[in-house]
């Protein structure tokens, strides 16, 4: 049974001449932002250039995350601008990303890790991180609003055995791995009620069941429940400060005619904060700065990749099990289990770059028809057409393992505009030594089980053999001034007009969102994102004198439910 709830969104015909704040994205960072300032009594308002899903509403079938892929690059543009999947082509490293009213928490594997300590000593981050005792305490809100917990019944799945015995040239076991997935009915702490996960592992496409513990079914819930409005399908271009102090956010929103569809609109706001994620807040900022906007010469600095890869095991000794059935089940197979059940923590006590964190994945349903495609071209992969007759839960595609890697990189890449777009320019990325160490150790894990290490079935296509991440970050990394950063500790756009000092900033101007982070975190990113935001709320809300109680929702009775096509009342 899958639970559908009331929509969050209003009509974009209600969007208001004026609010207290503008939050521009609705991901971890945009969440949190709606969340706590909505708490402290200001008109919220939430713009977010994707359109709202809700359980059922997720693709299921190659077709339909056909129609959700939208692509760009260089010269090229294809798919519709609110598509659920946002793949960034660049020259020297490609981007997947989501769009939609949650952001990345939509279709991400919901892996909720804490980094190490060490990334925080890190003299890259501001001193304050380390000292004002307020990322603790954001690290446990984030926890107590997103639940993460493990699978109890992990250890059981066919994949998790798989990844113990890819495990033992490094003599390291697997454990289950925390994820923002209630494996038990319950209500959220925003009171959205979640039926209990099926473990059919289509996490990566979206959850048709509502299990996973979305943003929206967390923060923006809340946020919505506190008077913010929240609109969907909104794309801000940029921001311009008006002398009388107030901000201008400039956006295009279909209007339902073709005349007008492409006018840019105006919302104003006393303040603004900046969450449209990685990608999406430094291009607002970097177009921003093109019309006159005064901001660091570090914007677009310091992008990271977080050291991610994700790369396969064909033909294994072992069977696998981590092709996902979705909701309702297309295969009658033993139980798959969330996109990410179990994960190996290799730490390097010595050398903190050396760590990673070695994870195995699922490929979700709706992808699964390209297995054999994608292994077939240049006929590698013996047995591949064998799975076009027995369809991918049986013969090779059984004991075939996706394997999703963490770790750290140089974060020396860089975010530019080509054609009014942002895209990556980092020469040389491929030749990060992250890349080789994964590798290495890939190489061996798949070994450990019979199989063959394949890094990339896609060469032969337009994604080449470039390196791709699902956890960019930086663009607007924080700093001591602005000859560092482009924020500072507490989320605020450092101002670089010539009459203002070096810690001067933008007066209610912030990003809160995995832009603002200065290094790669090892870690998947989301609860790091989650704490930083909640920590940059605390500051905001204690510089203006507001307060805000961050506690679970007030219990009121849970949101209107309506079954989908699956369920009933």
């Amino acid at each position: 049974m899958s639970a559908q709830l009331k929509r969050l969104s209003r009509p974009i015909s209600e969007i208001k001449a004026h609010y207290d704040i503008v939050v521009v994205g609705s991901g971890y960072g945009g969440g949190v932002s709606a969340s706590r300032l909505a708490r402290c009594g200001r008109g919220v308002c939430v713009l977010e250039r994707g359109r709202e899903y809700q359980p059922g509403d997720f693709p299921d079938r190659f077709p339909d995350v056909r129609r959700e892929l939208q692509l760009s690059g260089s010269k090229l543009r294809t798919g519709r601008g609110t598509g659920l999947f946002d793949v960034r082509l660049g020259r020297d490293l490609h981007v997947f990303v989501g769009c939609g009213l949650g952001g990345g928490s939509l279709i991400n594997a919901g892996v909720a890790l804490r980094p190490d300590a060490r990334v925080f000593e890190d003299p890259v981050w501001p001193a304050e991180i380390r000292t004002d005792g307020l990322l603790e305490d954001g690290f446990a809100r984030a926890r107590r609003w997103l639940r993460p917990s493990a699978d109890p019944l992990a250890a059981e799945h066919t994949k998790f055995k798989a990844l113990q015995s890819a495990g033992a040239p490094f003599e390291e076991d697997p454990h289950p791995a925390e994820i923002s997935v209630s494996f038990e009915e319950t209500v959220s702490a925003a009171n959205v009620p979640q039926p209990a996960c099926t473990r059919c592992g289509d996490c990566c496409l979206g959850c048709n069941v509502g299990a996973k513990t979305t943003v929206a079914a967390t923060y923006l819930a809340d946020a919505q429940d506190r008077g913010a409005e929240i609109f969907t399908e909104v794309r801000v271009e940029r921001l311009e400060k008006a002398p009388d102090g107030r901000w201008h956010v400039l956006y295009r929103a279909p209007t339902g005619g073709r005349s007008d569809a492409d006018v840019e609109r105006t919302v104003t706001a006393d303040s603004v904060v900046l969450a449209a994620g990685t990608l999406g807040s430094t291009e607002i900022l970097l177009r921003s700065r093109d019309r006159g906007l005064a901001l660091s010469d570090r914007l677009g600095a310091r992008f990271s990749a977080n050291g991610d890869l994700i790369a396969f095991g064909y033909g294994t000794d072992v069977p696998v099990n981590a092709v996902g059935v979705g909701h309702p089940p297309k295969a009658d197979i033993d139980t798959v289990g969330a996109c990410v059940s179990g994960q190996i923590a290799m730490r390097d006590t010595e050398r903190l770059d050396r760590g990673l964190y070695l994870q195995e994945g699922v490929m979700p349903s709706g992808l699964a028809p390209l297995l054999p495609v994608a292994f077939l071209p240049d006929g590698r992969l013996l047995g591949a057409a064998q799975s076009l007759i027995k369809g991918v839960y049986k013969g090779p595609f059984s004991r075939f393992h996706t394997f999703f890697v963490v770790s750290h990189d140089s974060a020396a890449g860089r975010l530019a505009l080509d054609d009014g777009q942002v895209t990556v320019v980092w020469p040389g990325v491929a030749d990060e030594p992250v890349y080789e160490r994964v590798d290495q150790v890939l190489e061996a894990a798949v070994a450990a089980n019979g199989g063959r290490y394949v890094k990339n079935p896609l060469a032969g296509t337009m994604m080449g053999v470039k390196p791709a991440t699902a956890h960019p970050l930086g663009g607007c990394a924080m700093g001591a001034d602005r000859t560092d950063g482009v924020v500072n500790h507490k989320g605020q756009v450092f101002d670089a007009t010539a009459q203002a000092g070096s810690t001067d900033v933008h007066d209610g101007l912030y990003v809160a969102d995995g832009a603002i982070v200065p290094r790669s975190l090892g870690a998947n990113p989301l609860l790091t994102i989650t704490a930083l935001a909640e920590r940059a709320m605390i500051h905001l809300a204690r510089d203006r004198g507001w307060t805000f109680d961050e506690s679970p929702a007030r219990r009121t009775p849970p949101r209107d439910v309506v079954y989908d096509r699956v369920g009933a009342a």
